[in-house]
């Protein structure tokens, strides 16, 4: 069936009609699939060299999440570089993007049809439809012109939903002046529920002023992410975000982290040394775990929010700085006010917008996607040329609480594309990751799959106390080690223990040989 002006007017018609921008997008892959007549289609935004996935229809819900670099994908490469639009052969020899991607069809697309639609704006590459068909004759009837009007009806779509999404950053940045500043940036928030939408709009608002930020929120929320978001935003995203973690402050040496010290100020001031402040200058200072901070240092800290200067260890003189601040906790502050443990005239400097995290089990909705995003992640450190969630193995995810958040659920999805990886290289026996199953393909072809499992942290009821501890420890270093690549330094730096006593404890346990 061919599309006819008619169909093709009232398309356009439907896609742009008042919707939000992910509706509109969703409807645009709804009415290409009715039309089309194909088995998946996607539609993709086009940035920093990578696809990334607006809409879907036909594909497995954890491919919103994913990031497709073009270096890894040729198809996709293709796409991008074509000029206009590009129909596969049925029998091509380029990998497809959504193998092991598709809803019931295994781990390697058959021969089908396969066509990718490039979306320019001004002549530039914005994104890409991409269509897929299990008929490799299925889209033979529609020809070139066809597809090239629906391109540009999805190319108008996408670039006006870019465009609003621009012009909202640039109100939000906009000085007195008229004067717009770009924020464009690395930071990636993944989420599309409510509580994410709602805390996005409130990071947009609060980036563009100078008010100082708390944020709130369970370990493993992902804070210094928001930390991030919130400068980058900012009018001071030209000058350095410069972070600071309190828990890990020896109070010995704390004033000296923040203020900095002048050459012989105290023993061992061999030279002059610049605080925290100092280097946020004109940027952006992140306190992170700011519960931790000694009452001492709490002190001084409100004296730099209400004066604006600083004086170093040694020196007489004070400097006046201009510093942003953006606080973290996954304390109650109100309540450790109450204990005595932190002052109350410092919350409230800190607290004049606080922003609250949502844990991950507030955001069912948001799990797919960051299964998607950490998986493909995954895939690419581990070289793997496939790797998927069976629907099963999703389930069980999103029925879990995750007290560890999302910290907790990239480190279980790692551990578990390291297992699925060694299944396939090494033909080890069967091994169930402790969360879920995962399925991988390594670039020989070779394909490991686990059997479902539900998710468990039970250890043996039979052992004593030092057994279980003892076993735990043993898992858990295992799972680290195998996240940094066997590299036992970066294994300490992540558990945040002693590099000796981490081989101590390791031979120990019985994880490295003792010395003959």
């Amino acid at each position: 069936m061919a599309l006819s002006q008619t169909e093709l007017t009232r398309i356009a018609l439907d896609i742009t009609s008042g919707l939000s921008n992910r509706d509109r997008f969703s409807r645009l892959l709804d009415i290409i699939r009715q039309n089309l007549n194909c088995d998946a289609a996607a539609l993709l935004a086009f940035q920093g060299q990578q696809f990334i996935p607006l809409a879907i229809d036909g594909l497995n819900a954890d491919v919103l999440g994913r990031r497709f670099r073009l270096d890894e994908h040729p198809r996709l490469e293709a796409i991008a570089r074509a000029g206009d639009i590009v129909r596969f052969p049925a029998d091509s020899d380029l990998a497809d993007p959504y193998d092991g991607l598709i809803p019931n069809q295994g781990d390697e697309l058959k021969v089908h049809a396969c066509i990718g639609l490039p979306l320019f704006a001004s002549e530039r590459l914005i994104g890409a439809v991409t269509i897929d068909g299990f008929d490799p004759d299925q889209f033979r009837n529609f020809t070139n012109n066809e597809l090239r009007s629906l391109s540009a009806i999805a190319a108008v779509s996408l670039n006006n939903a870019l465009m609003i999404d621009r012009l909202e950053k640039a109100a939000l940045q906009s000085q007195d002046s008229g004067t717009v500043i770009s924020v464009d940036s690395d930071v990636e928030m993944i989420g599309q529920s409510r509580t994410m939408q709602s805390l996005n709009k409130e990071i947009k608002v609060v980036a563009s002023t100078d008010l100082n930020v708390l944020i709130l929120g369970e370990t493993g929320t992902g804070k210094e992410l928001i930390a991030k978001a919130v400068h980058q935003g900012s009018n001071r995203n030209a000058s350095p975000l410069v972070y600071l973690n309190c828990a890990a402050l020896p109070e010995s040496v704390a004033e000296s982290e923040l203020f900095g010290h002048v050459k012989g100020a105290f023993t061992g001031a061999i030279s002059n040394r610049s605080g925290k402040f100092e280097l946020a200058d004109k940027g952006t200072l992140f306190l992170d775990e700011i519960g931790e901070l000694p009452l001492t240092l709490q002190a001084k800290l409100l004296r730099v929010l209400q004066y604006g200067d600083i004086q170093k260890i040694g020196d007489d003189r004070s400097r006046k700085v201009d510093v942003r601040i953006i606080a973290a906790t996954n304390k109650d502050l109100k309540q450790e006010i109450l204990a005595g443990r932190f002052r109350a005239d410092l919350y409230h400097r800190l607290s004049v917008f606080p922003l609250m995290v949502p844990p991950l089990r507030e955001r069912d909705d948001d799990i797919t996607l960051l299964c998607g995003y950490f998986v493909e992640r995954c895939r690419q450190k581990l070289g793997i040329k496939n790797l998927s969630l069976s629907p099963a193995s999703l389930g069980l995810m999103k029925q879990y609480d995750w007290p560890g958040n999302i910290r907790e659920l990239e480190h279980a999805l790692h551990r578990a594309a390291v297992l699925a990886k060694a299944q396939a290289n090494d033909d080890l026996p069967q091994i169930l990751p402790q969360h879920f199953d995962m399925a991988g393909q390594t670039n020989s072809k070779q394909t490991s799959h686990t059997h479902d499992a539900t998710p468990s942290y039970r250890l043996p009821s039979a052992a004593s106390l030092k057994e279980a501890t003892d076993q735990f420890q043993s898992q858990y270093i295992n799972q680290i080690l195998a996240e940094n690549n066997g590299k036992w330094a970066a294994t300490a730096r992540q558990l945040k223990v002693d590099s000796g006593n981490l081989h101590r404890l390791a031979k120990r346990l019985g994880l490295k040989k003792q010395n003959p």
